[in-house]
């Protein structure tokens, strides 16, 4: 379990609330975020991908292995920085691939939720609350700092960027929403959001100009794309149907031949640097 203690800016002071230590909680714009994530249903986030359709998981699992493929030899035994953290399904997968992993969350109910989790899988986690716009991390003090559909919850998507750089010794991972064509049509037939229940807008970013932002801050960019998918966050009838014996298979494989074909189109992105000199 890693000790949070050595890592911390010194000049910043933390509450305990009932086990979980809270650092910041924000301006108002993250009050109001963290006061709709405190509210999310707690047995669904606790255990999601647990529990749902054979074509979520995947999805899931597909999504966390292309946020790594560019620094896998980096994660096994490294501490990790799970930004954005939610309910700790990142910081699932993070400890499952053997890191030793932190994550951190605006709201104090999701925070609870990833302890949960942790516990009830038997995970290196621990859970805490800051604000991605200003973690209270000294510089350099996680190997990896990761992020997965986290930066476009935040009122300023470009701090949080900056704030992961400053925070990471070997390496960054960021998965998000691409600003493409593919976001604008998946909006527009009901498939993606423009402002979500939260009540803050979705910010798309572009892999051109996060990784100029990272290697601005001293990290060298070895993977950068785009690809395509969608999926609801509560997955409903047709992901059931597609999970079926037969219609699995004929899924995956039409979901990767789509991507070998239009993957650069797609409305994801993600992009991993590590850091040019330690």
């Amino acid at each position: 379990m890693i000790e949070l203690e050595p890592l911390l800016r010194p000049e910043l002071s933390h509450r305990d609330e009932d086990g979980i230590a809270v650092f910041s909680e924000g301006g108002e714009y993250a009050r109001l975020q963290a006061a709709h994530f405190d509210e999310e249903d707690d047995e669904f986030e606790t255990e999601r991908p647990h529990g749902t359709t054979r074509l979520y998981r995947w999805l899931i699992e597909e999504k966390f292995r292309r946020s790594i493929d560019g620094i896998a030899g980096l994660v096994p035994g490294c501490t990790a920085l799970a930004v954005c953290g939610g309910s700790g399904m990142d910081a699932e997968l993070l400890a499952r691939a053997s890191a030793r992993v932190v994550s951190a969350d605006i709201s104090l109910g999701a925070s609870r939720r990833a302890r949960e989790r942790a516990r009830r899988f038997g995970l290196d986690v621990v859970p805490v609350v800051a604000d991605a716009e200003n973690l209270p991390f000294a510089d350099r003090s996680f190997d990896l700092v990761y992020v997965h559909d986290g930066l476009h919850h935040l009122e300023h998507p470009e701090a949080g960027l900056a704030e992961m750089a400053r925070v990471a010794r070997l390496a960054v991972s960021i998965t998000e929403p691409a600003r493409a064509a593919a976001t604008r049509l998946a909006v527009r037939i009901g498939l993606a959001l423009d402002r979500e229940e939260a009540g803050n807008r979705v910010a798309r970013l572009d892999p051109a100009e996060v990784a100029a932002l990272l290697r601005a801050r001293g990290l060298d960019v070895v993977r950068a794309e785009r690809y395509g998918m969608l999926y609801r966050h509560h997955p409903g009838a047709p992901s059931r149907l597609l999970s079926r014996e037969r219609l699995f298979p004929l899924t995956v494989a039409a979901l990767r031949a789509a991507n070998a074909v239009a993957g650069p189109l797609g409305n994801k992105m993600t992009v991993q640097a590590v850091r040019r000199s330690l």
